[in-house]
């Protein structure tokens, strides 16, 4: 229930949706006024959410800043969030504009800075498949010769709230000792830090795949963009989550 409720409430929260909603109604009604303030409400709101330099400006407060890991520290296990892979029409997986998360936990890997590698993620579809998002994972990273004995799965979670509750059982499965390297992009780090800290998880921040907030101010940023319209989605999503969170008990 939980789960389904976050997605509703991110889907009626949509900037896309508000803009469609209130073209309809201008569109369908027959009383004048109506009609011109539901117009008004459509073509505001997509300016709003549209406009790259806003985005940007609220990316840079939200997003977690990166983190320095210091030389010659080495850590038990790094756990990356699922939602760099997706599922194919074959039923297959394959890497997504997220996947900065794998290649940082690579990189972590062969720095010799972890020992070992915490996959978090099962399927988060309203209608699941039997595909898993970190038994996909664990067959690319063969690929970089890291052993099974190094890799630690959990493919059960569908959302942020179930990656924490399950990696902290396999964590404390596998007796490794903390703090862990916390993977996964600027924008959803908030909410998950957030998450792993409300289960007794001993976590540092090691946020990447920044979508916005990291360029130079251009005279492009203040024009329309549908690319900014959409990139609101994973914005509000978190915001939802981060809420939704933070009045649910462990």
């Amino acid at each position: 229930m939980f789960f389904v409720l976050s997605k509703l409430i991110t889907f009626l929260l949509s900037p896309i949706f508000w803009i469609v909603l209130f073209f309809a109604i201008g569109y369908f009604t027959r009383r004048k006024r109506l009609k011109k303030i539901s117009y008004g409400i459509s073509l505001a709101t997509f300016l709003l959410f549209s406009n790259p330099f806003l985005l940007d400006r609220f990316a840079r407060w939200w997003d977690a800043k990166e983190t320095t890991l210091p030389p010659g520290g080495k850590y038990s296990c790094a756990i990356v969030l699922g939602g760099f892979v997706s599922e194919d029409y074959h039923g297959h997986g394959y890497f997504n504009s997220t996947s900065d998360r794998f290649i940082q936990l690579i990189k972590l890997k062969a720095e010799g800075k972890v020992s070992h590698l915490l996959i978090s993620g099962g399927n988060a579809k309203l209608l699941p498949t039997d595909f898993r998002e970190s038994d996909w994972v664990a067959t690319q990273l063969k690929d970089f010769n890291i052993p099974d004995s190094d890799i630690i799965i959990e493919n059960r979670s569908r959302n942020s709230y179930e990656n924490a509750v399950f990696s902290k059982k396999l964590l404390d499965s596998a007796h490794l000792s903390p703090p862990f390297i916390l993977v996964t992009s600027g924008y959803h780090m908030r909410r998950a830090l957030a998450t792993y800290k409300k289960m007794g998880v001993d976590v540092i921040p090691y946020p990447c795949n920044y979508i916005a907030g990291k360029g130079k101010t251009e005279i492009e940023d203040f024009v329309p963009s549908l690319s900014s319209l959409g990139t609101w989605y994973y914005y509000i999503k978190e915001l939802v989550g981060y809420a939704v969170y933070s009045f649910k008990k462990k």
